[in-house]
């Protein structure tokens, strides 16, 4: 049993213009690939997804932004207590902005939320975490990460904001983060 506990309840909850603000991650890893019979290797990007546990597809962490966190504090947060993972957030992707069928309520009628999404390299995998009894991780490479995706946004945040930042960083002839 894990001795983390996952924040539930949407007292401290933050809304702006109508949406109701999130924060997640894409966590990530580099895995070395032997070439073949050779001494080199080449270093691959995976990404962690989790299982919805409202249907099938595949997700990356995200929760409510809390009034007593920054959106930084609130995507660690859903790291550890959905996917049971920790690490460094090592870049800001961006606003997704989507519709939320579930997430409805008097502050947000018609289910707009906001997400922020970061880049979360991580540094270790924690065998018990709070969602463990209902969520499976996945380590998948970026093209099946893609096709696997629940969510339209999620697609959007894994291809315009996490692969071409990463794509932007490991090109050689590139000088910015």
């Amino acid at each position: 049993m894990s001795e983390l506990v996952a924040r539930t309840g949407r007292l401290q909850q933050r809304y702006e213009d109508g949406f109701r603000l999130i924060a997640g991650c894409i966590p990530f890893k580099y895995i070395n690939k032997k070439e073949n019979g050779s001494d080199t290797s080449e270093k691959i990007v995976e990404v962690l997804m989790i299982n919805s546990t409202s249907g099938p597809g595949l997700l990356f962490p995200k929760g409510g932004w809390e009034t007593d966190e920054t959106a930084e504090e609130a995507a660690a947060r859903e790291a550890i207590e959905e996917a049971g993972v920790r690490g460094d957030l090592v870049h800001f992707l961006g606003f997704y902005a989507f519709k939320s069928k579930t997430l409805q309520d008097e502050f947000s009628p018609e289910g707009l939320c906001k997400a922020a999404m970061y880049a979360l390299l991580v540094k270790e995998e924690l065998e018990s975490w709070p969602e463990k009894s209902s969520r499976e991780r996945s380590w998948l490479k970026i093209p099946e990460a893609i096709q696997r995706c629940r969510h339209p946004w999620m697609r959007e945040a894994l291809e315009e904001g996490f692969y071409k930042w990463y794509a932007k960083k490991h090109d050689p002839n590139s000088t910015s983060d």
